[in-house]
């Protein structure tokens, strides 16, 4: 049977308006051949949000955009499209969120852990994840201001390294190192000198050791002589110490009762201290005695006789 070339261009020409619904449908986010769900989210914003932008979960694709209506509120009806075979909790969020740097626009379901599955045509909640360039802003703010603390320190530090100063730090460095070749040769004489002196160094470490064995070996007989010396200087300083003590009281008592016996006039020193007329005949006597001197020296005659012929009456 020979088809008419008007049937085949009819048949053509319906299929290829066929191929254009089903392209156009598909492009405005619904799939024809597969079975699906349909979900509702209203927005506030939809920046860089378009229709047939996937939906993701964990960055795997379960769906995708199929409408935005705007509406008199100004708020932005959202439709989605997920394939039946994905359970979606009803208090699952779909968050608008950015794939990429350049600001590329997705839907990310936060599943829930409800367990009752949200039905065909059920409205989900919604949100918007911080765009990652907004994320970067401020840590790019403090990176700049960074930059121009270290910018500042920087230019600081150049004022700051004249000539002189680097003159200076030269001079610095120079005299470190020579303390470092002194010490680096003083350290050789040390090597050389404990070389040298080895034999006499393992010979004073053996004598050490050997007195250091004594003592253990006779550390019994040590604690019993510092123990006999401790009780024999505590016995010692014991008996000292209250013999001391008594004789103390008593020699305080004996002059004690010296005291009160001068205080009381009793004895030669008590009188003295205490009798006045004692003081007055001491005194009267001292003038006496002055004035026996001085007519002494004056008329020696009354008292010595010399004659060189025999005495005189």
């Amino acid at each position: 049977m020979k088809i008419a070339a008007e049937t085949k261009v009819g048949i053509l020409a319906i299929v290829s308006i066929a191929i254009l619904v089903i392209g156009y449908s598909f492009l405005k986010g619904n799939d024809v051949f597969t079975k699906e769900n349909t979900y509702y989210t209203m927005y506030d914003r939809v920046e860089g949000l378009s229709v047939s932008k996937p939906i993701l979960v964990n960055g795997y694709q379960i769906g995708r955009v199929s409408n935005m209506t705007l509406l008199s509120s100004g708020k932005i009806l959202t439709e989605f499209k997920v394939h039946k075979d994905y359970v979606v909790p009803e208090n699952t969020i779909a968050r608008i969120a950015s794939t990429d740097f350049l600001g590329s626009k997705a839907i990310v379901f936060d599943l829930g852990d409800s367990n009752i599955a949200a039905l065909n045509g059920d409205t989900l909640g919604g949100g918007i994840n911080q765009n990652i360039l907004d994320q970067i802003e401020p840590v790019q703010k403090k990176a700049e201001a960074v930059i121009l603390i270290i910018d500042s320190i920087l230019t600081s530090v150049n004022n700051t390294i004249t000539p002189e100063f680097q003159v200076n730090v030269n001079r610095s460095i120079a005299s470190i190192a020579n303390t470092l070749n002194t010490l680096e040769n003083t350290s050789k004489q040390v090597d050389g000198l404990v070389g040298l002196e080895k034999s006499k160094i393992s010979n004073i470490l053996t004598n050490v050791e050997s007195i250091a064995n004594n003592f253990k070996n006779n550390n019994e007989r040590i604690s019993m002589i510092f123990n006999n010396i401790e009780n024999v200087s505590d016995q010692v300083a014991k008996a000292n110490f209250t013999q001391t003590i008594d004789n103390a009281n008593s020699a305080i008592a004996d002059f004690q009762s010296i005291i009160d016996g001068i205080n009381q006039g009793n004895g030669s020193i008590g009188k003295l201290l205490n009798d006045d007329n004692l003081y007055t005949n001491l005194e009267d006597a001292s003038k006496n005695l002055d004035e026996l001197i001085i007519d002494l020296k004056q008329n020696p005659n009354r008292y010595v006789h010399f004659s060189i012929f025999g005495r005189r009456n």
